[in-house]
Formats: C-alpha cells, structure tokens, sequence
C-alpha cells in the first residue's frame, strides 16, 4: 500500500507589531503567560507547568523541568516581565496561605515525589506558578488540591486577544514559540544557539521552525533576496528589507577551501560556502 506523502507546514509566524498588540489584548494571568511563551520560546504545557522554584529572578534564569522528552533546560527571562513575575508571585504566595488555612492537602506533585517528600505538596516552592482558580475535589481521597491553569483557557484567550488585535492569521499558543526562534534569527543568532533555546533534539526540528519562517517574514525586494552575495572576509549575507543571515564561514586559521560547496538552509541552497 502505497501512503500519500504529507506536504511540509510552513508555521504561521507573527511580526513584531502582531506580538505586541496580541499581547496588548491579553488579560491577567494570560497577558504573563504569553509574555513567557514568546520571551523565552517556551510550549504551552511546559509554561503552564512551571512551578515557583523554577524561577531564579536574581541571574533573570527560567529553569524548564521534564520538558519534551523529559528533558531539562535553562533559559533567560526577559526584563520586560519582571515586574509582572513579581506580582504573580505574591499572588500565589497568598493564595498559598489561604489554600492552607482551608486544610487542603496541597498541590499535585510529579511521579512519586509525594512518596519520598512527604511535606513537598504542601511547600510553597512546589506550588503552580500559575495555579486554577478553584480546588480539585479527589472523592477516592476525600480531599482538596490546587492544579494548573487549564491549557485550553490559554488557547481561548490568545484567539481572543488576536480577534480584538485584528490580526488575520491562526493564531494559537503556540506561534509565540515560532515568532521567538524566527526573530532570534533574524537579530542574528546562530541555529545552535536557538536549538538549545527551544530544547530541540536535532537541529533538523530547529531549522523547520526557524528558518522556514525567516522567508515569511522579511519582505524581499526582488529575486534577488534569494541570491547569496558574496562578502569580504568569508561572510555571507542575502539581499532583503531585513537582515536575515549572516554567517561567518572562514576557517580559523584564515586560509579557505579549494573547491566550493553548496550550503543548504532549509529549503533553499542558494547560499555558497567558501
């Protein structure tokens, strides 16, 4: 049996302007949940998962615990949200108080850490940064605990928030983390650096995501956008209304190949290595 061949998405990517009145439009706690997904390039479920010590405010550190793939990684915070990051964390803090003076059994904690820390739960380090407005009832236990902002209040809200902008794309979560890695690209960072941003296996994923999007968002001129020019001092760059990449492709000890060979971005190998 022969299977039809599914074509590659291009991910929907927004402009700066977009971000800026999506994120205008968004209310409390979703305004700082954005924020996040688009400042750090994080997934919906790994920022409505993040708890209060994941946060380090003094070196502006996000750490993102049993992201995809159960994997850890570390990312910077943007300044933009520190002051909003403060207040949700009084706010949580007296909610905290609250839920205990109420005696309820504290928070969910992952796997089997309950077991080995018996008083975890209840510890405001282990609370949900961004915690559900009321309890869940556990009838088998006879108990009360605090869980998450559900991930799809955070969709509802952000199509909401791009319907009021008047912004004409399909809009989801989602994008933020595309729109974080293509305008990384497009300030001119490396593809490596982005990949161990998004907590990308392969490089591959990174260059579906980021550089796809890069020809969605700057507006060539001509043809030419797609013609590689070559510069002094082994750097190569692409004629467009925005600086797209620039990559610095000479050895280090300033000798350069014979023979030329293709480089291949995405699916473009316009480009020449030297």
């Amino acid at each position: 049996m022969v299977r039809a061949k599914r074509h590659r998405y291009v991910p929907v990517v927004l402009s700066h302007a977009e971000t800026e009145a999506i994120l205008g439009e968004l209310q409390p706690p979703y305004r700082l949940v954005g924020l996040l997904l688009y400042g750090c390039g994080l997934r919906l479920m790994e920022c409505v998962n993040l708890r209060i010590q994941c946060f380090n405010l003094d070196s502006m550190l996000l750490t993102v615990h049993d992201g995809k793939g159960q994997k850890d990684r570390t990312v910077p915070l943007p300044a933009r949200a520190l002051r909003e990051i403060r207040e949700q964390m009084d706010f949580v803090r007296r909610l905290h108080a609250q839920d205990l003076a109420a005696g309820y059994a504290g928070t969910f904690l992952p796997r089997q850490l309950e077991k080995k820390y018996k008083n975890a739960a209840k510890e405001f380090i282990w609370q949900w940064f961004f915690p559900a407005s009321t309890l869940t009832v556990i009838p088998k236990l006879g108990e009360q605990r605090r869980y998450h902002l559900h991930e799809s209040h955070v969709q509802g809200a952000v199509k909401q928030a791009a319907a009021r902008a008047g912004v004409p794309k399909r809009v989801s979560p989602h994008i933020f983390r595309h729109t974080f890695a293509s305008h990384l690209l497009l300030a001119g960072y490396d593809l490596q650096t982005i990949q161990k941003l998004l907590g990308h296996s392969d490089i591959k994923t990174t260059m579906q995501v980021s550089v796809l999007t890069i020809y969605t968002t700057a507006t060539p001129n001509s043809p030419q956008f797609l013609i590689a020019l070559r510069a002094p001092h082994g750097k190569l760059y692409r004629r467009a209304s925005e600086v797209s990449i620039v990559r610095t492709l000479a050895r280090p000890s300033g000798r350069r190949q014979a023979e030329k060979k293709p480089l291949k971005i995405g699916l473009y190998s316009s480009a020449w290595e030297e």
